[in-house]
């Protein structure tokens, strides 16, 4: 099944003032400014230019600090930070909706509920030890088609197509690494990192485990197996993106380290439905 007509694709332009690199993400609904250079008022016109088509709901900047107010003046509205994300500076998520149901949300109340809760409580940072059975490896290629029916069999809905193997040996050959979980030589658990080798960041993402098997703590060894990895060829921050309503993941990023940067509305169609999403961020 060939799902890349799915997938968000990157667009770059070098302008004669200006250089973009943009995601035209239309499963998502959204455009966003993933990097810029030069000058800024050219940068937002390409941007308004590509996000004018009325399919799209939501427009997001990574923006850098100092043009958070030139990025406000026009509109924008920061939802989050994700700290250090440009080589040690922090990236800023500004947005702008253009329909109002993309705007609201209806558990964010019940999200705040959730994110008390965990924060209330004293980190747990100590070792992870993986239970009897139960082992830890990196991804390989010949794992894409285990790891696809494991997406498939966890999320009804995701906001990569996940549920294709030759879009995983694709992630696998451009940055992205998988570690895996096997009880009874079955893969029941895993995540990635996709590696921004320019800023030195990496995002802690595809996370999922197999219903049966999310008692055994098996997301907080393989995290933990990933951050050994990106230490070992100098990737400094690791942050991730969860889903606010999901209780057990940000419950797993807390205990982690990880901290705390912001929720954004609506942002991607992800389980089964629109989800905000929480950002957390770790220097490494």
């Amino acid at each position: 099944m060939d799902t890349r007509k799915n997938q968000a694709v990157t667009t770059e332009k070098d302008g004669k003032d200006h250089w973009t690199n943009i995601a035209i993400d239309p499963f998502n609904e959204r455009v966003r400014l993933d990097d810029y250079r030069g000058n800024i008022g050219s940068v937002i016109d390409r941007l308004e230019e590509i996000s004018n088509d009325p399919s799209f709901s939501k427009i997001i900047i990574k923006a850098r600090a100092e043009d958070c107010d030139f990025f406000i003046s026009k509109g924008y509205q920061n939802e989050g930070k994700l700290a250090n994300y440009f080589s040690g500076s922090d990236a800023y998520m500004m947005t702008k909706y253009k329909k109002d149901w993309r705007r609201a949300s209806d558990y964010w109340v019940k999200e705040d509920d959730i994110f008390h809760d965990i924060i209330g409580k004293e980190r747990n940072e100590g070792d992870s030890l993986l239970p009897e059975g139960y082992q830890i490896r990196k991804g390989l290629e010949s794992d894409a088609e285990a790891l696809a029916s494991m997406y498939r069999s966890v999320f009804k809905i995701y906001p990569t197509p996940l549920n294709d193997p030759e879009y995983i040996r694709r992630a696998m050959k451009d940055d992205t690494l998988f570690y895996v979980c096997i009880f009874d030589d079955k893969l029941v658990s895993a995540a990635s990192a996709e590696i921004n080798p320019v800023y030195y960041n990496a995002e802690i993402t595809d996370c999922a485990t197999l219903k049966e098997h999310r008692k055994a703590g098996l997301m907080r060894v393989i995290i933990k197996r990933l951050e050994e990895e990106l230490k070992g060829i100098q990737i400094y921050t690791a942050y991730s993106i969860a889903r606010a309503l999901s209780y057990g993941m940000n419950n797993v990023l807390y205990n982690l380290g990880y901290r705390y940067g912001g929720r954004m509305a609506n942002n991607v169609k992800i389980y089964d439905k629109w989800e905000d999403m929480n950002l957390w961020n770790k220097k490494l």
